[in-house]
C-alpha cells in the first residue's frame, strides 16, 4: 500500500506498507501471507476474479487484533497514519472524521478487492505533465488525486477518499478556455475582489453552455462555434513560458500548509466537488485553479473559502502506462461508477 506522508506535508515521500506476500519454491506449492497487523507475517489466500482484478483475504485475522484492545489498535493506527496521537489533535471535528475512518478502514482486516488503474496519457499540449499527486483535504488529510487532460478540461479524480467524498469521484474540474487573471497582490488578500472576479467568470461559462445548447437546438445537431483561447501544441509551452507573478491567500481562506509557493504560472476558472457525508446532495462550486508549477498546482474553494495544496507522487509506477486513451477513459468510468 502507498501512503501519503502525514498531513500537511505534501511535498514527503509517498510511504509504503506492504499487505501481502506469496512464497514461490520449488518443491511446495506457492504459499500466501497476510502481513497485516503487529504480529508478523500469517495464513492468507488470494483470489484471481476476472482480469486486472483480484482478491485478498486474511485467514487468521485473530493477528491483526492487539492485547490493549480497539483503543490500543486506535491510537497506533493514528500514529502510523497521520504521525501524531489523538491528545494532538484539538479540533472535535476532526477527531470524529479520524474515527469515521478509522472504523471504516479496519473493518475489512486486508479481505479485500483490487482493481487495476492506468496513468493518464501525456500529449505535449497539456498544461503540465498528468500523473497523481498528493493534496490537502481540510481535517480530511491528505488524499491522492489524478490530474488528466480532456481537450478544453483538465480533471482531477479522486484515487483515495473520505466520508464526504468517495474515491472515483471527480473532485476538481479544470476549464482550460477560461484564465483567470489575479489581481495584484493588495487586492487579492482581500477575498471579495477574488470572489467577484470568479463569480462573473461563473456566469459567463453558465451563458455560454446555455447559448450552446440553444444553438444545438436550433442547428439540429450541428456544432457551435466556441472561442479559441489556445492555440494546439502551444498550451504545455505556455505555461511553463509564463512570467511567475506573486500570490498569496485571501485574507479568511484556510489552508492546511502555510508553506504554500509564493509565486504562481497561471490561474483558471474551475469547480470542485463539495457533499455531506455519506455523498449525499453533492454538487459543483466554483473556485480557482491555480498552477504553480510543473510538480505542484493549488485549488480555492469559493463556498468554504478553504484552500488545497497539491504536489506530485515522484514514485516510479512500472506497467501502469494507459494502453489506449480509450481505455484510460473507460477506466475512469469504471472507478466513478463504484461510488456514483
Amino acid at each position: 500500500m502507498y501512503l501519503p506522508p502525514h498531513d500537511p506535508h505534501v511535498d514527503d515521500p509517498m510511504r509504503f506498507k506492504p499487505l501481502f506476500r506469496i512464497h514461490l519454491t520449488e518443491r511446495k506449492s506457492p504459499t500466501v501471507e497476510c502481513m497485516y497487523g503487529h504480529r508478523g507475517p500469517h495464513n492468507g489466500h488470494i483470489q484471481i476474479v476476472k482480469k486486472d482484478e483480484f482478491s485478498t483475504k486474511c485467514n487468521q485475522t485473530d493477528h491483526h487484533r492487539m492485547s490493549g484492545g480497539r483503543q490500543e489498535e486506535f491510537r497506533t493506527w493514528l500514529r502510523e497514519e497521520w504521525g501524531r496521537t489523538l491528545e494532538d489533535i484539538f479540533h472535535e471535528h476532526m477527531q470524529e472524521l479520524i474515527l469515521m475512518k478509522f472504523i471504516y478502514t479496519s473493518q475489512y482486516d486486508n479481505c479485500l478487492t483490487y482493481r487495476r488503474i492506468y496513468l493518464p496519457p501525456s500529449h505535449p499540449d497539456d498544461l503540465i505533465r498528468p500523473g497523481l499527486f498528493k493534496g490537502t483535504y481540510g481535517s480530511h488529510g491528505l488524499e491522492i488525486v489524478m490530474l488528466s487532460f480532456h481537450g478544453k478540461h483538465a480533471r482531477a479524480t479522486k484515487i483515495t477518499g473520505d466520508p464526504n467524498i468517495p474515491a472515483g469521484q471527480q473532485t476538481v474540474e479544470i476549464d482550460l478556455m477560461h484564465r483567470i487573471q489575479l489581481p495584484n497582490v493588495e487586492n487579492l488578500c482581500n477575498f471579495n475582489e477574488l470572489s467577484r472576479i470568479v463569480l462573473e467568470v461563473h456566469e459567463q461559462v453558465r451563458q455560454e453552455q446555455q447559448q450552446q445548447e440553444d444553438r444545438t437546438e436550433d442547428s439540429e445537431g450541428a456544432r457551435p462555434p466556441t472561442e479559441k483561447v489556445w492555440e494546439p501544441g502551444d498550451r504545455g509551452a505556455a505555461a511553463l513560458k509564463e512570467e511567475p507573478v506573486q500570490f498569496v491567500l485571501p485574507v479568511g481562506v484556510t489552508s492546511r500548509n502555510e508553506d504554500y509557493p509564493r509565486t504562481c504560472r497561471m490561474c483558471f476558472y474551475g469547480t470542485g466537488l463539495i457533499a455531506d457525508h455519506g455523498f449525499t446532495s453533492p454538487e459543483r462550486t466554483p473556485g480557482v485553479f491555480i498552477l504553480f508549477d510543473e510538480d505542484r498546482f493549488g485549488f480555492i474553494w469559493l463556498e468554504l473559502k478553504s484552500f488545497s495544496l497539491y504536489s506530485r507522487v515522484q514514485a516510479n509506477f512500472r506497467n501502469a502506462d494507459a494502453p489506449s486513451a480509450q481505455a484510460f477513459e473507460e477506466m475512469l468510468k469504471n472507478i466513478q461508477s463504484l461510488t456514483s
